[in-house]
């Protein structure tokens, strides 16, 4: 049963993450309780100025113009809604979240490639392929014990060896893998009766506590800490039940947002990594990225919705960004290319919004900031994502973590951003 347990996480791209020895008062560890942080990819570079820095000037945008630009509170965005093809709208998205939003404009990537632009906006570390992306830091910080500390649905995906990385395609696969000790992950097919099953939890304890204090080769020791990993994991992943839905919905980040937040609710999860792709416009820009961009901001969307039902959504902290952006002309085949300037946005606890940070000039190329007060200063810094990702480690409490410190980013303390979240 273990045995079949271990396989099925192999099959599914499970990792489960426990410390090198365990006791039986493991079983007891409580949920993890939050916060809870959730990434946002739109995978492939997102054109920002049909988004949060519109133009609609020197033909940047051919949709709209300069004076059909909309505004909320602080907020500034082209509109989509007769645009958009399915999805939502950007009227409808910060008409809901623009007072919770913090926008920054004026990202400079530094690189136009896909794989460095991803590994950068990641994990705040352009030159280097051993970072750990921010979702995987946290996790490996605040919760390395629990069965799904880190869930990933691709883009870049890096745990540093710091913390297992979990990937559950389906809903179907998170029930199976909640249900390990049933046949097919059926609830009225378990293996083993109560009794049986609180008797080899028994044995198990007993046999590597014994175990634990005897010398062992690696290979064995590590052997039997998987297989009592097994036990205490799939003991906790039982929590994820009752918080599956009983079908799945049809958007595919809509899908990754049931798994994240049925493993968030059952207190199995620190962060969750979703992507969508395809945004990478090199022809038909404006046909794609209306597509693209409102049924990504519809997934954030009915993420933080069933968040809001579950009653977790005040303990979600939600990064949205890309790799890059798209470039402020057209190709010859109506695209954008690769743009080395971008945006991202953030919302959650301990996040000020209704507020944007940064911009780009007519030429959407990056303004500079003042990392004092965050003003506009010709004489300031160039805001680029190892800026964001030292704020995010401030924000999270994990800055000065011993993980967190084995990987720095080399911030001087003169570009530290102040007050970034409010």
């Amino acid at each position: 049963m273990r045995r079949n347990f271990l396989k099925l996480c192999s099959l599914a791209g499970l990792g489960v993450a426990v410390p090198r020895t365990l006791r039986a008062a493991d079983k007891e560890t409580p949920p993890y309780e939050g916060p809870y942080y959730v990434v946002f990819n739109a995978s492939g570079g997102w054109d920002t100025t049909y988004l949060m820095d519109p133009k609609g000037i020197n033909e940047i945008n051919r949709l709209y113009k300069e004076g059909d630009i909309l505004t909320h509170g602080a907020h500034k965005f082209a509109p989509t809604g007769k645009t958009k093809d399915g999805g939502m709208s950007n009227e409808d998205f910060y008409a809901e979240f623009g007072t919770e939003l913090l926008v920054v404009n004026g990202l400079d990537y530094s690189v136009n490639n896909h794989s460095p632009g991803a590994r950068y906006m990641a994990t705040g570390k352009l030159d280097s392929l051993a970072y750990p992306t921010f979702a995987a830091l946290v996790a490996a910080c605040k919760g390395p014990q629990y069965p799904l500390a880190y869930l990933t649905f691709g883009n870049y995906s890096n745990t540093g060896n710091l913390v297992a990385m979990s990937r559950v395609p389906y809903l179907p696969s998170l029930k199976k893998v909640a249900l390990a000790d049933h046949v097919e992950g059926n609830e009225r097919s378990p293996y083993h009766e109560g009794f049986v099953m609180d008797r080899i939890e028994q044995a198990l304890a007993r046999q590597h506590q014994a175990a634990d204090s005897q010398p062992r080769l690696p290979r064995l020791e590590r052997a039997e800490n998987m297989l009592y990993a097994a036990q205490v994991s799939s003991k906790a992943l039982q929590r994820v039940v009752p918080h599956i839905p009983a079908s799945s919905p049809k958007e595919r980040m809509s899908q990754q947002a049931e798994i994240a937040l049925a493993s968030f609710k059952a207190g199995v999860c620190v962060s969750a990594n979703l992507t969508i792709g395809q945004f990478d416009s090199h022809a038909n820009n404006d046909r794609d990225q209306m597509k693209l961009i409102p049924e990504f901001l519809a997934g954030i969307a009915y993420f933080i919705r069933r968040a809001e039902e579950l009653k977790i959504r005040e303990k979600l902290v939600v990064i949205i960004q890309s790799e890059m952006g798209r470039t402020p002309d057209y190709n010859k085949g109506n695209g954008k290319d690769h743009w080395s300037i971008g945006s991202a946005l953030f919302l959650g606890p301990g996040i000020k919004g209704n507020r944007v940070i940064g911009a780009t000039d007519e030429k959407q190329m990056c303004k500079t900031i003042s990392a004092q007060n965050l003003a506009l200063d010709e004489k300031g810094i160039r805001m680029r994502p190892e800026h964001i990702h030292e704020a995010l480690r401030q924000l999270a409490g994990i800055d000065q973590h011993a993980l967190a410190k084995k990987f720095p980013l080399g911030v001087k303390p003169g570009e530290l951003l102040k007050g970034l979240w409010g």
